[in-house]
């Protein structure tokens, strides 16, 4: 039982020798460790919320980026819807001054071809005056005495007109 209980002697010697260790370790180690323990816990705090700021962080930037990308859609939609608008304006333009010249044309066409036929019909007076005034000269150069022979002679200057 000797092995099982110690003697006094050990044991005093022991606790002192345990109680000049944690003094020496208290006095000398005990604060580096708690330090360096309290540095690694702040260290790892801080890292953690380092983390977290920046996890919020990128997922604000990503809802940035989103919006962005949504404005840049609708600007984009925006330019080419008034492209478009340009695009139909333009060519709506385009048609109603052409349709407009047309118009101009058109009537300057009538106006030209009521003038050729007025001149034609004026033409056309111009010799049947002529045409007469010639019938009527034969006429009195022949001076028929019967009604049928001024007929017959109306009917022959005709056929020679045509």
């Amino acid at each position: 039982m000797q092995l099982v209980t110690p003697a006094i002697g050990l044991v005093f010697w022991m606790l002192v020798t345990f109680t000049l260790l944690l003094v020496i370790l208290k006095k000398f180690a005990w604060k580096p460790i708690l330090e360096s323990i309290r540095d690694r816990e702040q260290t790892i705090e801080d890292s953690l919320s380092l983390a977290e700021k920046t996890k919020a962080d990128m997922i604000r930037l990503q809802g940035e980026n989103e919006s962005l990308l949504a404005e840049a859609r609708k600007e984009r939609d925006a330019l080419l819807k008034e492209a478009r608008e340009m695009r139909d304006k333009i060519v709506g333009d385009a048609k109603a001054v052409a349709d407009e010249e047309a118009k101009k044309l058109m009537t300057r066409a009538q106006d030209e071809i009521e003038k050729q036929k007025a001149a034609a019909i004026d033409e056309l007076k111009r010799e049947v005056s002529v045409l007469s005034v010639q019938i009527a000269e034969k006429l009195m150069q022949q001076q028929l005495e019967n009604n049928q022979a001024q007929q017959a002679i109306i009917e022959k200057q005709l056929s020679q007109l045509n």
